[in-house]
């Protein structure tokens, strides 16, 4: 039986979908998998028991991403489980940046104690909160993964002009891309053409502080910036100065931070991106079956540090190995398989970066011999034989 451990709250109904013949919830000092959302793993001293981790959610910076790999813990997100719900809030801020309709009813509040004079108030204050339309205006969407693909689809059903940025853009999310959207190949090119910008790439030392003083000076003056990706794609120094010069005309943002949460021309919104009980539900239910399909029988689906591996199952011995990606090693494993007897049956091998893995299903049983001797090779970091 396998244990896992939530260490967040996670949604009862992907809870549900564990076979509680095989899994078990109950809390455990060694767990065989953890379930998490948005705590902190970098101070934990995670038990030498844990095969996986599931992240609820897309992003992973909260896990210790190098530091699970070097110990064969497979680190599994949730991508495009929480996107309709960021791609609404989305939606949602690039009226907030037109029309200042936070700023107005914030204002319109104050109003309550002057009685029959607010209406004619009303009509005297509101120009200060008025802001062009969206419709006609140009949309770059920096990031095409499935919250990208969305929000340029609804710009473009908006009215917009969309012009989509994505060096590295999977087939499937180009699949879902709508035609209208204009790709472009370079960031400079995009940002001088952009009225508004929606961020949505993962963060990364590539993508840190991406909108900062030099990209904003390639932009046309009064630029809208949508930030639903993480606070930190933004310098803060840079956005505020570009702000109070008119370079920026709005900044929304979805992760507040001290530097900006009081400005004027910032909407902070308290990271509500996902904070719908539809997401929640989608996050936990694919975080709990793939955490699930890897534990019982070895595969890797949406690993963020190391590669999709897929074997359908077929009941009998299975051999799983997380190992360095380096020369030869295939022929490593599959000889000291066979110097134990053992045939091949069927065997599936991918590399991510410096890291790989094999699955290896054998039509005889695989002696624990084989997996000892296979963990006293230097590149080969974990050794699983599973047999149901």
């Amino acid at each position: 039986m396998y244990s896992i451990k939530c260490v967040n709250k996670i949604a009862k109904i992907g809870l549900q979908r564990f076979d509680t013949s095989v899994f078990n919830l109950e809390d455990s000092a060694s767990p065989d998998g953890l379930l998490v959302r948005s705590a902190s793993l970098h101070e934990e001293a995670l038990p030498p028991s844990v095969l996986a981790i599931a992240r609820a959610g897309a992003g992973v910076n909260n896990i210790p991403l190098s530091d699970c790999a070097e110990k064969g813990i497979v680190v599994f997100n949730t991508p495009g489980a929480n996107a309709n719900a960021v791609r609404e809030l989305a939606v949602c801020a690039l009226f907030l940046a037109s029309r200042d309709i936070y700023g107005g009813i914030t204002w319109a509040r104050t109003l309550a104690d002057q009685g029959d004079q607010v209406p004619a108030l009303v009509e005297k204050g509101k120009a200060a909160y008025a802001g062009p339309e969206i419709a006609g205006k140009t949309l770059g969407v920096i990031g095409l993964g499935a919250i990208g693909v969305g929000v340029a689809n609804a710009g473009h059903h908006l009215g917009m002009d969309v012009i989509g940025y994505d060096p590295y853009i999977s087939v499937d999310a180009a699949w879902g891309l709508s035609r209208s959207v204009r790709r472009c190949h370079d960031l400079k090119a995009l940002l001088s053409e952009c009225d508004y910008i929606s961020l949505h790439v993962p963060l990364n030392p590539n993508t840190k502080g991406m909108i900062n003083a030099d990209t904003l000076a390639l932009a046309r003056d009064g630029l809208r910036i949508l930030n639903f990706a993480r606070a930190e794609l933004v310098n803060d120094t840079d956005v505020l100065a570009a702000l109070d010069s008119g370079k920026v005309a709005r900044y929304i943002t979805d992760f507040p931070t001290a530097a900006v949460v009081a400005h004027p021309s910032v909407v902070p919104i308290p990271h509500l991106g996902a904070s719908t009980p539809e997401s929640e539900d989608n996050c936990a239910v694919m975080a709990v079956d793939q955490l699930a399909d890897y534990l019982r029988f070895g595969n890797i689906k949406n690993a963020v540090n190391y590669p999709d591996v897929d074997l359908p199952w077929v009941p009998g011995p299975r051999l799983c190995v997380a190992h360095k990606n380096v020369p030869s090693i295939l022929s490593t494993i599959t000889e000291c398989v066979a110097e134990y007897g053992v045939n091949i049956e069927n065997m599936i091998n991918k590399s991510k970066k410096e890291y790989a893995y094999t699955l290896l299903d054998t039509t005889t049983e695989i002696p624990p011999a084989v997996a000892a001797k296979l963990a006293t090779v230097p590149a080969i970091i974990r050794v699983r034989i599973i047999a149901e």
